[in-house]
């Protein structure tokens, strides 16, 4: 991992990065972050798989991932709107995205995502919603003390100048949305107030 990353920053995003990179497949090609940010998890991609593309359409968050991975060949940052933009790669072994697809068309982007992997390869989405029934504010509320502490513990913070928007979907609609774009899709709901799609594309 590059120097800049020896003493990484923790957040409830970077939380769920450990997971993602489980779900890398064996022998992985291609990998592509999809709001890739400062670059954290693409650096962290590149112990799993041989080449690595992140898109990010924020020029401060791709100038900076750019300065931390100077010196990586095979990591490729890309500014610009994923839905439009044109990536160095056909097809992809692995495509993630971390709390990036609320701030996009989340049809158009899970389409895209979908279209961008090549059979057999994998996709992880990780995102945020809003709660749009009693049940899912019951399971906010009580996961409320455990966010709280554990960002404390952790002194939580992020990259300066990360956009931020409020998600529009409440997890039911996340929910509903996925198992229609992606059949078969494995949807979990994390304690950190954050939602998982794990979705393997046919081979046929």
């Amino acid at each position: 991992m590059h120097q800049a990353d020896s003493e990484p920053y923790w957040n409830t995003n970077v939380a769920r990065h450990p997971g993602i990179l489980r779900a890398v497949p064996e022998g992985c090609g291609d990998a592509l972050d999809v709001g890739c940010g400062d670059g954290l998890l693409a650096r962290k991609l590149t112990t799993r798989a041989k080449r690595v593309t992140g898109v990010d359409r924020s020029p401060e968050m791709i100038a900076r991932a750019r300065e931390l991975s100077a010196g990586q060949p095979d990591l490729t940052f890309v500014e610009g709107d994923f839905l439009t933009a044109a990536l160095p790669v056909e097809g992809y072994d692995f495509v993630c995205s971390v709390s990036t697809i609320h701030h996009m068309d989340f049809d158009a982007a899970l389409v895209r995502m979908r279209e961008s992997l090549r059979p057999g390869g994998t996709l992880v989405v990780v995102g945020l919603a809003r709660e749009g029934s009693p049940a899912e504010w019951a399971a906010t509320i009580a996961a409320a003390p455990v966010v709280r502490i554990t960002k404390v513990l952790r002194r939580a913070r992020g990259p300066e100048g990360m956009p931020v928007a409020e998600p529009l979907m409440s997890y039911g609609q996340v929910r509903a949305a996925a198992r229609r774009l992606l059949p078969g899709v494995r949807y979990r709901r994390h304690v950190l107030r954050r939602y998982s799609l794990t979705w393997t594309k046919p081979d046929d």
